[in-house]
């Protein structure tokens, strides 16, 4: 192709052609080199590979709050699921063809094949066009198959296409003064790699490409000032090839269609690298971008964007290493062989310079700039399914930016706007939209402060437009997704994590509907083990009720109801269990008793004293000789930290457990139970001697033969305590009966007191208010205490 000259020093392709740029799909050469081409030739419009569908969307580009990375984002409106992407960056080509109609005014159009089709196109395999459904909901502006482009550099011995696209293609474009020299040798480029598949092409190339001729065809017969066209490179042979429109049709003929819907979103520079499994990805979006925003002096910009990340890391990171490391990229590029310093050579620079050859600080520049978490806007006027508006509305309303960078986000739920805050999370959570995860709280362990951590991926648009179908707002569409989970739930379990998932997320409509649902399920659910594991969920559930302020009364009565069937059949549960049965039960056990001690708060009418009828249950199980060693052991050492059974009790059922008639591995299994599971028992064992004399003279008289079958119970135990507290045990053992006890009577520690002594109690109180924080209540002070 050559250019002819044209009004306005402008060129175009001879004879009427349409102008075919074949690009790199965000590539910032080829972006370049098609804003020069538009620039040289005026043409009197502009055509782009996209879905036609988005033409509606194109003025939307010019806005202020457009900034790219974005991405076209179609569903199928039934199938809110089945959807595709198809993303833009600021160095994408597509994006600049676009940019540029819009500030010269001149009609842009989109001539992919129509996204009606792509979407419906679905498990045909190969002839399936250009739009990815798994396993990643990306769809790619162009060829997918393998990159052509990457063929070529290969070929000419490059290992970076891009920088080939930069060296080779559009500087000699550039010295021999036309702008459409590039794409020239490159359209010859690419016919010559398309012979080498002797015709063997993937049919949705075929169906596209039909497509695309057929609007080309049409836009010339529509603008005699000339048609250009910005595709990627792989398709422009195609395009320029001679075909009838009748041939073109047929293959269009009865292709699948669905109703769909488009509009943009945002997109990220992580999203758009090729490791996200982004098949027309780059390697380096982050550097990509600074090329194309710094066409002067990108090297030494480059290296001082670097340095400024280490520094910012406390890395010690001068001036002088920025300038010694700009000569060695320099230096590398011109033993190379390449004009400038590619990625590799800066790459190589700040290893051997800033990061004295260590590749763990190299791997943090790559994360943070080579790739980067740029995320971008779309305006608030973009088309958005009627759960999007609303999500938009309140992430504006309460201040919470949606970011591609990790943060934390620490809640204080009796603040309104974090109680606001912590409900729309948990909602979001309720309808597949993982926005933010909890996370352990770093200050107080009390319900009323929650820590998030949240991080915006592009994909969760996704989930918004499936989410779309329970309802138009946020809370609409949690309310209806709780009740319909309530009734899909496979088990109590199931039921009762749902009912702290709506306290949470303040869903007080749902809630009645799913405690219909939880009264049914535990009125027929007869194994002790679900009702136990069930038991927690509820009892955690009215703690929310309470700092959310929502009435949980009939909650309390299910939970207390629930928890009295429990003490009933929990006895003959633990019967005749193997040892791991025995170690789940155990597990259950525990659940139940952090649950009753909170549960004997809440207001349940009906129900006698919860904590009493526990403590009775614990008793029967201490006792039984046909409940395995670990849940008596448990049972004793719950009775003896609540103080409802004596030390010397206590020493006493160990006495019996460990004397010689008591089979070796059940005598373990108990010592297990009472002081193991991380319940402080290393703690219990270091101050009360006499405990301790138990358990050392029962261990130095189990025989032999029967040591090895102990032995891993005894290491499972012991290996949880803190090594202080092993180390201290250890050197009381080492020290004999009588040293054990010098030692306990010079530091005032004869075993167990007969009572409290409330006022060394009480006088820890200040200093845990000051751990605490200044806003904690004095009960919570209490119980901590």
């Amino acid at each position: 192709m050559t250019g002819a000259d044209r009004p306005g020093g402008g060129v175009r392709a001879p004879g009427g052609e349409p102008l075919l740029l074949g690009v790199r799909h965000h590539g910032p050469g080829s972006a370049r080199a098609v804003r020069a081409a538009l620039e040289a030739a005026r043409p009197g419009t502009v055509l782009i590979e996209g879905p036609p569908e988005a033409d509606a969307l194109i003025p939307l580009a010019a806005d202020e709050d457009m900034r790219p990375p974005v991405a076209l984002f179609a569903h199928a409106v039934d199938e809110p699921g089945r959807s595709a992407f198809w993303p833009f960056a600021e160095f994408s080509p597509e994006w600049v063809a676009v940019r540029w109609a819009l500030e010269h005014g001149v009609p842009a159009r989109f001539i992919d094949l129509p996204a009606t089709h792509t979407l419906a196109w679905d498990g045909r395999g190969d002839d399936a066009p250009d739009a990815e459904e798994g396993p990643g909901p990306d769809a790619c502006p162009g060829d997918v198959r393998s990159d052509p482009l990457a063929a070529l550099a290969r070929a000419a011995g490059h290992d970076d296409p891009e920088r080939w696209w930069e060296d080779v293609v559009e500087h000699r474009g550039t010295a021999g003064g036309d702008p459409l020299a590039p794409f020239t040798a490159l359209e010859e480029a690419m016919g010559a790699l398309r012979e080498t598949e002797d015709g063997d092409e993937s049919g949705r190339d075929l169906v596209r490409e039909a497509y695309m001729r057929l609007q080309v065809r049409a836009a010339r017969r529509e603008y005699a000032a000339g048609v250009a066209v910005v595709c990627g490179a792989w398709h422009v042979p195609a395009l320029r090839r001679r075909t009838t429109v009748a041939a073109d049709r047929a293959l269009l003929k009865g292709l699948p269609k669905v109703k769909a819907d488009m509009t943009w979103v945002p997109w990220t520079h992580r999203r758009l690298s090729r490791a996200s499994g982004y098949g027309a990805g780059v390697e380096a979006p982050g550097w990509y971008g600074h090329l194309f925003g710094a066409p002067d002096r990108p090297v030494e910009r480059w290296l001082t964007k670097v340095a400024g990340l280490l520094r910012e890391e406390d890395r010690p990171v001068s001036p002088a290493h920025v300038i010694e490391a700009v000569r060695l990229a320099e230096t590398l590029a011109a033993l190379r062989g390449r004009p400038l310093p590619g990625l590799g050579e800066t790459t190589d620079a700040v290893r051997a310079v800033m990061c004295e050859g260590s590749d763990v600080p190299l791997a943090l520049v790559r994360d943070r700039l080579v790739v980067g978490d740029v995320l971008g806007e779309v305006p608030a006027g973009a088309p958005a399914v009627p759960l999007q508006r609303d999500l938009a509305r309140l992430q504006r309303r309460l201040r919470l930016r949606p970011e591609a960078a990790g943060r934390e986000l620490e809640l204080d739920l009796r603040k309104e706007t974090d109680a606001e805050r912590s409900a729309l999370l948990h909602r979001l959570r309720l309808l597949g939209v993982g926005w933010g995860e909890p996370a352990a709280s770093r200050g107080s362990t009390g319900t009323f402060r929650e820590t998030w951590r949240l991080r915006w991926e592009p994909e969760l648009a996704v989930r918004v437009a499936e989410a779309g179908v329970w309802g138009t707002t946020v809370l609409a569409a949690a309310t209806a997704r709780a009740e319909a989970d309530a009734v899909t739930a496979r088990g109590l379990a199931d039921v009762t994590a749902l009912a702290e998932l709506c306290l949470r997320a303040g869903l007080a409509d749902a809630l009645p509907a799913v405690m219909r649902v939880l009264a049914d399920r535990a009125a027929l659910d007869t194994d002790v083990g679900h009702l136990a594991q069930a038991l927690p969920a509820l009892v955690r559930s009215l703690r929310y009720g309470d700092v959310r302020g929502i009435d949980t009364g009939a909650l309390a009565g299910v939970a207390a109801g629930l928890a009295e069937r429990i003490f009933v059949g929990l006895p003959a549960a633990c019967a005749a269990l193997d040892a791991d049965a025995a170690e789940e039960m155990r597990r259950h056990v525990d659940a139940v008793h952090g649950a009753v001690g909170l549960l004997g708060d809440a207001p349940a009418p009906g129900h006698a004293d919860l904590r009493s009828r526990w403590r009775t249950v614990l008793r029967t199980l201490s006792a039984r000789d046909t409940v395995p060693g670990v849940i008596r052991g448990r049972a004793v050492r719950i009775l003896l930290d609540d103080g409802h059974l004596a030390a010397v009790e206590a020493a006493r059922l160990m006495g019996l457990v460990l004397s010689p008639g008591t089979p070796p591995a059940d005598a373990a299994a108990w010592i297990e139970g009472f002081v193991g599971g991380g319940a402080g028992g290393g703690m219990l064992l270091v101050h009360d001697e006499r405990l301790l004399a138990l358990v050392d003279a029962w261990l130095t008289g189990v025989p032999a033969e029967a040591f090895t079958d102990v032995l891993p119970l005894l290491r499972r135990t012991f290996s949880a305590y803190e090594p202080g507290v092993r180390r201290t045990l250890g050197e009381l053992v080492r020290r004999g009966p009588e040293g054990r006890r010098a030692v306990t009577a010079a530091a005032g520690l004869p075993g167990f007191a007969a009572g409290i002594d409330t006022a060394r109690a009480d006088a820890v109180l200040p200093v845990v208010r000051l751990l605490l924080g200044p806003d904690t209540d004095d009960d919570h002070v209490e119980v901590c205490a």
